[in-house]
């Protein structure tokens, strides 16, 4: 698994799917990379709407269960990928430093960093924006590409290290109860 390769897919796919329908289509693990970039896709998108004031409380409802949805759909992803990386790396279960933060967690974090520097960039190219504005997003865009390359290195450090035995990772299951009508004590309720 090539941390670049994941890295520029995320990119490529946020770019194409500004301007074509979003869908998913690579192979195995990039793959579920490319699904879970989509949720985020679509998560961050429904999330712009759910702030708006001026579409009605039904269309903010709607906006509020469909992130539920892809958060729920994206977290288990993350834990899809984990699980894929367990079984093919076979990270120490004991005898070494276990990373807290798994690089599923991390394909995630870099899934977002490519959508906040596709849209920063688009902030630093408004020409209806004052120069004021443009100067503060390419500060942010700059922060945001260290960040992504600072991630980047972690994730393919870490790797390296689980390989090589010096450190490990396990699977870290979110258990998200606010969807579950048997774990969500309001979903009991109005059921």
């Amino acid at each position: 698994m090539d941390v670049q390769t994941i890295v520029a897919r995320q990119q490529q796919c946020t770019h194409q799917w500004h301007s074509a329908e979003p869908a998913a289509f690579g192979d195995g693990f990039l793959a579920m990379v490319e699904q879970n970039h989509l949720e985020n896709f679509c998560l961050w998108h429904e999330e712009d709407i759910a702030r708006r004031n001026d579409l009605g409380a039904s269309r903010v409802l709607q906006a509020k269960r469909t992130i539920d949805r892809h958060n729920q759909q994206r977290n288990d992803l993350v834990e899809k990928l984990d699980l894929w990386l367990v079984r093919e790396l076979k990270p120490m279960e004991s005898g070494c430093s276990f990373n807290s933060e798994t690089p599923g967690m991390m394909i995630d974090r870099l899934s977002i960093l490519a959508l906040k520097e596709y849209h920063m960039h688009e902030e630093v190219q408004r020409t209806d924006a004052t120069a004021e504005h443009r100067s503060k997003c390419m500060t942010k865009l700059n922060v945001i590409r260290q960040q992504m390359a600072d991630l980047a290195r972690a994730l393919d450090d870490l790797l390296v290290q689980v390989q090589q035995g010096t450190r490990s990772f396990r699977v870290y299951f979110q258990f998200k109860m606010y969807n579950d009508a048997e774990l969500n004590p309001q979903l009991r309720k109005a059921a």
